[in-house]
């Protein structure tokens, strides 16, 4: 081994039993994980993911072993399969959530968006919505979208109308992530590759086209992959806050981990704000009397979608079983 042996470390790729480090102030090192600390992680497909910071031997041939997983502040987690019950870090140590949505071509399910959001919520993660291909939208498209803003700004998630493909929006989306590290993520075919590449061309990643047959989003992402950018200001021309996008491979669905159904509520804000209202302490708000959400629901003050698709998780947490778009 060579004689600078403790280094450390961000996991900005992984492939499967390669995970390529970036030490501070060096170069890209490709590093094997110890055997030892990988059976400590049996239950994840992935012990370590996008995001994470690692301490690593450096050995002769220039690779590297990794030793230890720094604590992660938070992380990003789903079901790896329909029928598995290990599952999977998208990535871990994430200032922001984007998520990325779109009306048509392919459609983004409120159901989808719902899950995406509980997680984050659950792991501390603040998360914006970024509706991409508003060029796209129609007479009919246009109040659809203005009816889910005004779903999802109520409730406080920002809600960006973009378009990657002529540009629309882009300044407002760099100004929202600078300084942060940032995971994009959402069906494939919503554009996020493209979107990252409009934030900045440097990055020249593969786009691709929707399926003929479905109308639905091919995968053109394989692995996570974090990648630091440089966003300029007029106010900081020449210093600004290191900013990091972490490009996601497409999620078809999204099944979520470790919820049970009295601590659901606690994840959608709407909710979270009245559970001391209800009368029963441990009310679900499917079927008690006396429950505050289920009147938020009935006046208009909380959403009848969002309420319908907290039921639907809440059905998909008691039979144990992946939720479908």
């Amino acid at each position: 081994m060579s004689d600078n042996l403790i280094n450390s470390g961000l996991v900005i790729r992984t492939t499967g039993s390669w995970y390529c480090v970036m030490p501070s102030g060096g170069n890209v090192v490709n590093c094997r994980l110890r055997g030892n600390y990988r059976l400590r992680c049996s239950k994840q497909t992935n012990p370590i993911a996008v995001g994470d910071r690692v301490s690593f031997l450096l050995l002769d041939d220039g690779t590297g072993m990794i030793t230890d997983v720094a604590d992660r502040r938070n992380y990003i987690v789903r079901r790896a399969t329909k029928l598995s019950k290990q599952t999977h870090v998208i990535a871990a140590n994430i200032d922001l959530l984007c998520l990325v949505a779109t009306l048509g071509l392919p459609r983004t399910s409120t159901g989808f968006i719902d899950r995406l959001l509980v997680t984050a919520e659950a792991y501390h993660i603040p998360a914006a919505l970024i509706f991409n291909k508003c060029d796209l939208y129609d007479d009919e498209l246009w109040p659809i979208h203005n009816e889910l803003k005004a779903i999802y700004s109520s409730v406080g998630y920002p809600v960006y109308e973009v378009s990657a493909l002529h540009g629309t929006g882009i300044d407002t989306v760099r100004e929202l992530i600078s300084g942060k590290v940032c995971l994009f993520s959402g069906h494939s075919g919503v554009g996020k590759s493209a979107l990252l590449n409009a934030i900045d061309p440097s990055l020249h990643l593969k786009t691709g086209q929707l399926s003929d047959w479905s109308l639905k989003g091919k995968h053109t992402t394989t692995f996570a992959e974090l990648f630091p950018i440089t966003i300029p200001s007029a106010t900081h021309p020449d210093s600004r806050p290191s900013t990091f996008l972490i490009d996601t491979p497409g999620i078809k669905e999204f099944g979520m981990v470790d919820f049970t159904p009295e601590e659901l509520s606690h994840f959608f804000p709407e909710m979270r704000s009245r559970l001391h209202d209800c009368h029963f302490a441990n009310c679900t708000h499917r079927h008690e009397p006396g429950c505050a959400i289920k009147s938020a629901v009935e006046s208009g003050e909380i959403s009848g979608e969002r309420y319908q698709n907290y039921l639907n998780i809440i059905e998909s947490i008691i039979s144990d079983a992946p939720i479908r778009r």
